[in-house]
């Protein structure tokens, strides 16, 4: 039968710790996700011959807690000091996506298995209506995923939940991003430590081969829109929104596009957050964990991935 006592929807870092944690603990988790690779928003993708960090940039390790598990990441040799940081900012080695990679080792990761819904069954369990799938049951559902996605799936599956937990993750929403990565034709004038511009409509712009993610290219620069600017022009055709970007980040290119990839982050960083680290309803089986708890960073992803599975763990 294809049924499993815990699974965790979502292979960002918080679903990663989150399964991690709970197999450490002895017992059996699966995790699902939609995408070809793991890491969610800690992404990497490759344009032509080279590679960019398209989502978050660097992670920063402000929590004793969080500093434990940097510091096993960077033992490991899957994270190291951004150049020029002086420890600040930390990236993975040699991309975002080390971080995440090295966290699903190990684990039953099923990559490419698209959850549409989520349907509470008599028993208690949940079926879990796969795309091009046979349906899975999870005795547990742990949600790793962006919030307005799982009340998606909840919603698909008819799952009415609590009124008081409807509305507490209803009002859990997200910025978008539009994140333009252009290969340059000659070396870029971005300082080694990446740039936040005062104004317009970028937020970031960080050159890849500076932070050593990038190679054979003279630069592979990653431009971020402000959430403002990726909201009004979310729809917005690609070229349209290259243009804006790169003659808004002209003074640190130094050199034109050669190439362009347009990458549109729906949820990028939640605009509000739950008071709570995690949420945890033993007596649905249900819980949700990510930044959206935790807080808008990659450390408070990480976080409530830990602090659902602690609640997961002392509820079984």
């Amino acid at each position: 039968m294809n049924a499993f006592p815990s699974v965790v929807v979502g292979a960002g870092i918080s679903g990663l710790l989150l399964a991690r944690t709970l197999q450490a603990a002895g017992q059996a988790v699966i995790v699902l996700e939609k995408s070809r690779g793991v890491g969610g928003r800690m992404a990497t993708k490759r344009v032509g011959e080279t590679s960019f960090d398209q989502g978050a940039q660097f992670f920063t390790a402000r929590t004793p807690e969080f500093q434990r598990l940097t510091a096993t990441w960077v033992q490991a040799g899957a994270a190291g000091a951004w150049p020029g940081t002086e420890h600040r900012r930390w990236i993975g080695q040699p991309a975002m996506t080390a971080v995440p990679k090295a966290l699903a080792a190990g684990l039953e990761v099923r990559r490419e298995t698209k959850v549409v819904a989520a349907r509470r069954r008599d028993d208690g369990a949940w079926d879990l209506e796969i795309e091009g799938q046979a349906t899975l049951v999870a005795g547990r559902l742990l949600m790793a995923c962006p919030v307005p996605q799982a009340l998606a799936l909840l919603a698909a599956g008819g799952t009415t939940l609590p009124e008081d937990l409807a509305a507490a993750l209803g009002r859990l929403t997200y910025h978008p991003c539009l994140a333009l990565l252009a290969v340059l034709g000659g070396p870029s004038a971005v300082p080694a430590e990446g740039i936040a511009p005062a104004a317009g409509p970028l937020r970031w712009v960080a050159d890849n081969v500076r932070k050593g993610v990038a190679r054979g290219v003279p630069a592979a620069v990653t431009l971020h829109a402000t959430p403002e600017y990726s909201a009004k022009h979310y729809a917005t055709p690609e070229a349209e929104v290259a243009a804006d970007l790169l003659a808004a980040a002209a003074p640190w290119l130094g050199a034109p596009a050669v190439a362009t990839a347009l990458h549109r982050w729906k949820f990028s960083e939640p605009a509000a957050t739950h008071p709570e680290p995690c949420v945890w309803r033993p007596e649905l089986g249900l819980g949700f964990a990510g930044d959206a708890f935790g807080g808008p960073k990659v450390e408070g992803a990480a976080l409530s991935g830990l602090a659902l599975a602690a609640a997961a763990i002392g509820g079984a």
